[in-house]
Parts: structure tokens; sequence; C-alpha cells
């Protein structure tokens, strides 16, 4: 690869790291359109990495290309919103029913420690990253590769709409609420109990938020 794109895969990289926290932070609001002379702007970076990185966004579901209009932040209906959590459930019941007992669990540990260190410092895109981070790890040791990024990628679709809930989350309950929910999670992967896992989940947090 010659320099030149080397530094254009960067700043494809960049736009498309600060976009994202932009968007998943709920910063900017869904269906919003995104400007590209604004973006080049803003970014300080040409049209083409910022159109690259906008193809990766659309790829990733968090924008969305219309016809005549440009580009704007995605949007989740209601049905979007509901089919993405039905097959977020089954993918977690079929990873935790597969979990083997000698499964390394200490990466999932450490997701807690962040989610602990992100809801002390209240940033609250960081708290959305560790909680989404916490529930890939889960996934993780069943050791399906396949499974953990198809996964990953409704679960990102579903921070966007996680995002604009956060400020609701905010107001009826304590920050540390989450981490106590993951905590007792994380008491029954411990356990090595599947129906205990199971009983976890069920009981682990209204559709209203991503946790």
């Amino acid at each position: 690869m010659r320099d030149g794109e080397l530094e254009t895969y960067s700043l494809v990289d960049l736009a498309v790291e600060r976009l994202s926290r932009e968007i998943l932070s709920g910063r900017t609001d869904p269906g919003a359109r995104l400007v590209e002379e604004q973006l080049t702007r803003q970014l300080g970076i040409s049209r083409a990495p910022l159109r690259e990185a906008l193809r990766l966004l659309a790829q990733q579901g968090l924008v969305e290309h219309i016809p005549r209009r440009g580009v704007r932040v995605a949007t989740l209906s209601d049905v979007d919103v509901r089919e993405l959590y039905e097959v977020r459930d089954v993918l977690e019941r079929h990873a935790v029913a597969t979990i083997p007992r000698t499964a390394d669990r200490s990466a999932l540990r450490g997701a807690l420690e962040v989610m602990r260190t992100a809801t002390a410092t209240g940033d609250r895109l960081a708290v959305a990253d560790a909680h989404r981070r916490f529930h890939v790890e889960l996934v993780a040791l069943a050791g399906n590769r396949q499974l953990s990024a198809v996964y990953e990628s409704v679960l990102v679709r579903l921070q966007l709409y996680m995002a604009v809930n956060l400020r609701r989350e905010a107001e009826v309950s304590r920050p540390a609420d989450g981490v106590h929910r993951h905590e007792r999670l994380m008491a029954a992967v411990e356990g090595g109990d599947t129906d205990a896992i199971l009983a976890e989940l069920n009981a682990h947090g209204a559709r209203t938020y991503l946790g």
C-alpha cells in the first residue's frame, strides 16, 4: 500500500470513529441530515475519505443514504427495535446455552470493571459502550466467532435506539443500577448454571434501554 493510500485510510478511520461517537452518544438525532460540506470542515478532511466513512457507517446501520436527499442518521421504527431485540435474545440465549464450563471469563470480568469505571465518570457514551461490551463478551464465551459477529452488529444498531433513551434512563434510575444488573448476571455466569443465567437475562431490563 502506498503512503497516500495509507493516509487516506487513516482519515477514513478517524471519520468513522468521530461520526459514530457523535451518533451513538445521542448528540445527533436519528433522521438528522449529515451535510458533507459541514462535515469536511468539522473533521478537517476532504470529501473522498468522508464519503468512504459514510459508506462504512451505512454498512453498520448507523446512517442511511436517501436518494436525492443525501445522508442522514439512521432511524429505527418500533417494529425495527422489536425485531432487533428478538434477534438479540435468540442469539444471546443460544450462546448462553452453549458456553463450555472451561470458558475463560476474564474478559467478561474486565468488561464489568470498565462498566464500573464508566459509570463513575458519568460519560454516557462510555457507559453505553461498556454495557454493549459486556454482552459481547458474554456471547463470546460460547466460542462461536460467526455468532459473535452477527450479535455485535445487532447491538450496534440497537445502540442507536439506546442513545435516544439514555436521558430517560438517567431520569428514572440511579447510575449504579445498570452496574448492579450486570453484577448479578456476572455472578450467575461464574456459577455456571445456564438456567440461572437465563433467569437473570429475563430480569435484566426493560426494552427502553439496552443493557
